[in-house]
């Protein structure tokens, strides 16, 4: 089974994954940078090649609101937002976790209002991270369309929803050649999604009633230990992924790692910046590498550990603010790698805030710099 290789941005990459999932229904609202998504569903459809109800309702509340019933009714779901539609769904995304309703939604990282903007900046699905959504952040189109099988496959064993994260304009509307896997070979990746639990009439079940103290508290257990499947789960679907197209991404990747002093740590299309970084670094003679983190909910602890394990210096590069804290994932990782054996020392520097461009000699800088200083709980803005 070969696969058709052509030209795709990231939004039109995740269709075509949405397209080779074959959900049934499909709730979307376009929004600016994510529209294409959509666009692209609907030429599919018209075209009689994607076999899924496509609701056009009247915001981004009323998208989850029909995505939710539809995962419960037992059949595949798939939608996509961006920035200030995901943040309108915020409500819903606590309710699409605790109904146990394996969703998956790409969203299109984009800076949140106000003051208004279009650009890269992934402060919109960090701050959703509580709700119970697994979370995963990529860097390129052919990375997208792999990450939103791999997403249902591992969405649909836990039973919990998952976010596929796309930076704008930097992924979204990027332009690369994508690998399309025929449809045979994401059937067989895939199988039909066959809940054992469903709004059937046949078989009479409900949702959404009024629980007691405990009830609720072992509901939440529950969520906690699927959760904590996901890791591995996620690294065996990724495995299985490779043994058919060749393709692996990992839970968290290191690159150029062994024997580093020093390793960047960020997330999404930073990634490859920060990769033309290390070999200049590298080519220069200091001991540098990249850990790209692809799994940010639940965060891979174990992982993240492990990659790290004998480095000096950490240097966390955010493009996130959250008032107050600073930057997520340097506070995260902060977090994951409290009371380890010999922990590194962690630089948090907020780097690409709002979609500044962070070409590849700023990061040579920022690191030179970091690594020189003594580190900070505090992160650092980005001069």
């Amino acid at each position: 089974m070969k696969p058709q290789r052509t030209l795709l941005t990231g939004n039109h990459a995740v269709a075509w994954g949405a397209r080779l999932a074959r959900p049934k229904v499909a709730p979307v609202y376009p929004i600016t940078p994510q529209t294409p998504v959509l666009e692209l569903l609907t030429d599919f459809q018209a075209a009689g090649e994607f076999d899924a109800e496509i609701i056009t309702v009247e915001s981004e509340h009323s998208v989850m609101s029909a995505c939710i019933p539809a995962s419960l009714a037992g059949v595949r779901v798939f939608t996509a937002t961006a920035s200030q539609g995901l943040l309108l769904m915020h409500e819903l995304l606590h309710y699409a976790a605790g109904a146990r309703a394996p969703i998956v939604m790409a969203n299109i990282n984009r800076t949140v209002a106000s003051p208004w903007a279009f650009w890269p900046d992934q402060t919109d699905s960090l701050a959703q991270r509580d709700t119970g959504w697994i979370q995963f952040y990529v860097e390129s189109p052919q990375e997208a369309l792999d990450t939103v099988l791999q997403a249902y496959r591992v969405a649909e064993q836990v039973r919990l929803p998952a976010m596929v994260n796309l930076d704008a304009f930097y992924v979204s509307h990027s332009l690369e050649p994508v690998a399309v896997p025929p449809q045979a070979l994401a059937d067989a990746y895939l199988p039909p999604f066959d809940p054992p639990h469903r709004l059937d009439p046949a078989q009479p079940e409900s949702w959404g009633n009024v629980v007691s103290q405990d009830m609720f508290c072992r509901h939440r257990r529950d969520i906690e230990a699927a959760m904590a499947r996901v890791p591995a789960l996620a690294a065996e679907a990724d495995r299985e992924w490779a043994g058919l197209t060749g393709r692996a991404w990992g839970v968290v990747e290191r690159y150029r790692c062994d024997g580093a002093d020093a390793v960047v740590v960020t997330l999404g299309s930073m990634c490859g910046t920060a990769r033309e970084a290390v070999d200049a670094l590298r080519d220069a003679g200091a001991a540098v590498g990249l850990v790209k983190l692809r799994l940010f909910r639940p965060l891979p602890v174990a992982a993240l550990r492990a990659a790290l394990a004998g480095v000096r210096d950490v240097v966390v590069l955010d493009r996130n603010h959250s008032p107050g804290l600073g930057g997520v994932l340097h506070q995260e990782l902060r977090g994951a790698l409290y009371g380890m054996d010999g922990a590194p020392r962690i630089h948090g520097l907020l780097a690409g805030v709002g979609g500044v461009n962070v070409p590849p000699q700023r990061i040579v800088e920022l690191v030179r710099a970091a690594v020189a200083a003594e580190p900070r709980t505090e992160s650092v803005w980005m001069e």
